[in-house]
């Protein structure tokens, strides 16, 4: 048995040796036909070993054999192509084969025949039979990756085995679905019109455009005071919207199709973001009144008469400002709005069935602030907008639901339905302008559309109702004379040295009351400003202004600072350390990986009646909480204060940002760096750079010996004094850096 073992694995063993010695050689003759001379070699080997192994075991594999060649047969018509390619080196080596094969047979005749030992013919035909495996493997082989590659062949067709009709065709185990074709919707083609305001040219007016009907944006309002919050009413009809053109801010109806505008409340206070009830008759609002000191939601007949009669009727009552409200469909039982009543801005659903005491929190978090809620017109989910890691989104709730999981639409604010409840119109603003985002309801980002304005926009409200054609002929009111000019115009001029100077403030108290000569004059038309809506010349004493190169920065301020470019004002930092009621509150707002902060100004107590600007919506900021021992506060740089202070505001960071006076971040180490806060400087940089800014008032030698040479520490600059009234005049005459 041993030997039967050596002898089988010596054959098997010398069978390999020769394939792969003759398979070597003709790999080496036919390269530029690889794959089809392999193929048509296959097929006459296989003739040839089963006509080999016919005649050593005719008697014992005859029947096998038999059926081989039948299936060799069959393999040699379909692969009739391949084989006619490589016919002539298959002819000549039959030739030589069959001439040796007649040799041999004519030399058999003349040999005496030797009886085989029969141990001998089983060894050849085990070794065949190992051959014949290896053949069949390695043409397996070739056609698996033949598949996907067909070979070119004459008359450029590729081969196609053809399979058999009882071969069934196979089938995927998970089989790929043929997708079909999905409509994205279009959030614009619901049709109807937007309504919206547009801040320009340091004032607010209420615009409206068609949607989906390619019309430009339509001027509803031109007054040279502001005009903002519009409502539209239910059947599109009338827009409700606040304004402060006589005065104090009031309700103020606006027929669509006439343009008149009707006055609807008249109270010394504050009214503000109307919201009509499902059928027409109500409309709901935030008030402030002197009696209350605080922000609530009010009601009032939408019939300027019978508002007249019956007055207001208070619906909150709980301290702490509620605001932003709006009504639900349906029955027009409830209405959802924003409060601080926790310490936290949320939005409650106050039942007027059931009072204010009832109230439900629909968004109780305790860090995201959320804002501006929405109804969708089925009356079963609420958009509103927050602001979550520094960047606004806007969000949508089930409002029935058990659990209330918000869902993020995109980035952005205000948002308002569309009238099918399919997407959402939603303001995000970019630099100094805006967009109107159509967002589709089904996912963040999903079918996007916008509308691009060219300055900033809020409050967007959409209605099934188009614009009357009326309107657009008339194509809107033109704008005021009164505020089409522009708010400034720097007169800068040029010295003979190629260089701008310095310009002196009028009558400004300030250790150096200087600015470049390319921002004097914007400055000094925002100090006019803010006197006008203020009651009093704040910016009539500066802490900083312009900085000569002997002076240091203080700790924690940049070296690169603004004032050195005489493009940086500063006005007294201890100001939020005052008594109450301070001068100046700050609100900080994260905006993605920067912290700023909103400035308000309180304006002159002769105008706390509604006279002047309005009252806050935001909790401020406390830095005095940092001294309070609580090491956590200490940390954070302070904390939010607890009540929102009495009275009424402006906005001084928007007034100067419509001058091009822009606010600074605070400084990464602000939280241990009082210095590093920056709250109290605003810079006009017009787009250049800190370098740039420079060598406008520096030539280069000069900026060179700044940066590298060390500054001497001079004594502290002088406090400031009490601001005068101011006598505005200009100087023509700019003076040099350094005076």
């Amino acid at each position: 048995m041993l030997t039967r073992a050596f002898r089988v694995t010596d054959k098997l063993g010398n069978a390999l040796l020769r394939i792969s010695a003759w398979g070597a050689m003709t790999m080496a003759e036919q390269a530029a036909y690889l794959k089809n001379g392999i193929i048509g070699l296959l097929v006459t080997l296989w003739q040839l070993v089963a006509g080999m192994l016919v005649f050593v075991f005719r008697d014992v594999l005859g029947r096998f054999f038999g059926i081989v060649l039948g299936t060799a047969r069959r393999t040699r018509q379909t692969a009739q192509q391949a084989y006619e390619v490589t016919q002539d080196v298959v002819e000549s080596t039959v030739e030589r084969r069959q001439e040796r094969m007649a040799q041999r047979a004519q030399e058999a005749q003349l040999t005496t025949k030797v009886a085989q030992d029969p141990l001998l013919a089983q060894n050849r035909a085990l070794s065949a039979f190992a051959v014949l495996l290896l053949i069949a493997l390695l043409f397996f082989v070739v056609m698996e990756t033949n598949e996907d590659d067909p070979s070119p062949f004459p008359g450029g067709g590729a081969v196609q085995w053809p399979q058999g009709e009882d071969t069934p065709v196979p089938t995927a185990i998970f089989p790929t679905q043929t997708p079909t074709a999905t409509p994205i919707p279009d959030p614009l083609k619901v049709g109807g019109s937007i309504v919206y305001t547009l801040r320009e040219n340091g004032q607010t007016d209420i615009w409206a455009i068609n949607v989906g009907g390619g019309s430009d944006p339509i001027r509803l309002t031109n007054s040279p005071v502001d005009e903002r919050d519009p409502a539209w009413s239910p059947d599109g009809k009338q827009i409700a919207f606040a304004s402060n053109q006589d005065g104090n801010w009031e309700l103020y109806l606006l027929a669509i199709d006439t343009g008149t505008i009707t006055r609807l409340t008249y109270s010394q206070g504050f009214e503000g973001a109307p919201t009509w009830s499902p059928d027409g008759e109500w409309i709901a609002y935030e008030g402030y009144y002197a009696d209350t000191e605080d922000l609530d939601i009010y009601l009032i007949n939408s019939d300027p008469a019978r508002a007249a009669e019956e007055g207001s009727f208070r619906v909150t009552f709980t301290p702490g400002p509620d605001i932003e409200p709006a009504w639900r469909p349906g029955a027009g039982r409830h209405i959802a709005f924003t409060s601080w009543r926790t310490g936290n801005r949320d939005i409650y659903l106050l039942s007027l069935d059931e009072g204010d005491a009832q109230a439900i929190n629909l968004t109780p978090t305790t860090a995201t602030n959320e804002n501006y809620p929405s109804w969708s017109h089925d009356g079963s989910r609420i958009a509103y907008s927050a602001v979550a890691n520094g960047v606004e989104g806007v969000y949508v709730i089930p409002v029935d639901a058990a659990i209330r999981t918000p869902y993020l639409i995109g980035r952005g604010k205000m948002p308002a339905w569309a009238p099918n409840d399919g997407s959402l119109i939603y303001a995000l603003d970019y630099g100094t302008q805006s967009q109107l985002i159509a967002g589709a309801i089904g996912g963040f980002g999903a079918a996007t559309d916008a509308i691009a304005l060219l300055h900033r926009a809020t409050d967007p409200h959409w209605t099934q109702a188009s614009l009357p054609q009326v309107l657009l002929d008339r194509g809107g009111v033109p704008i005021d004379p009164d505020a089409a000019g522009p708010l400034y115009v720097e007169e800068a001029r040029l010295q003979a040295t190629g260089l701008y100077g310095m310009a002196p403030l009028n009558n400004v108290v300030a250790p150096q009351p200087f600015l470049s000569a390319r921002v004097n004059d914007s400055f000094e038309a925002l100090r006019l400003k803010v006197l006008e809506k203020a009651g009093y010349d704040f910016f009539g004493s500066l802490e900083d202004a312009f900085w000569p190169q002997n002076r240091p920065p203080d700790p924690g301020e940049p070296r690169e600072n603004w004032h050195y470019a005489g493009r940086a004002i500063a006005f007294s930092r201890d100001l939020v350390n005052a008594d109450s009621p301070t001068q100046v509150e700050i609100v900080r707002e994260d905006s993605e990986i920067n912290i700023y902060w909103q400035v308000y100004l309180r304006v002159a107590e002769p105008a706390q009646n509604g006279a002047l600007g309005e009252p806050l919506r935001e909790l401020p900021w406390d830095f005095a909480a940092r001294a309070s021992g609580d090491a956590q506060v200490y940390e954070q740089g302070g904390r939010i204060k607890d009540d929102v202070p009495a009275g009424y505001y402006i906005d001084l960071t928007q007034l100067a940002a419509d001058y091009g006076w822009d606010r600074l971040p605070a400084l990464r180490t602000w939280q241990y760096n009082f210095g590093a806060i920056q709250f109290w400087e605003f810079v006009k940089t017009d787009g250049l750079s800190w370098e740039q800014a420079m060598l406008e008032l520096y030539n280069p030698s000069e900026y060179q010996n700044f940066l590298t040479s060390e500054t001497p520490i001079p004594t502290p600059p002088p406090l400031p004094t009490a601001s005068p009234t101011p006598e505005i005049f200009r100087s023509p005459t700019p003076i040099p850096p350094d005076l």
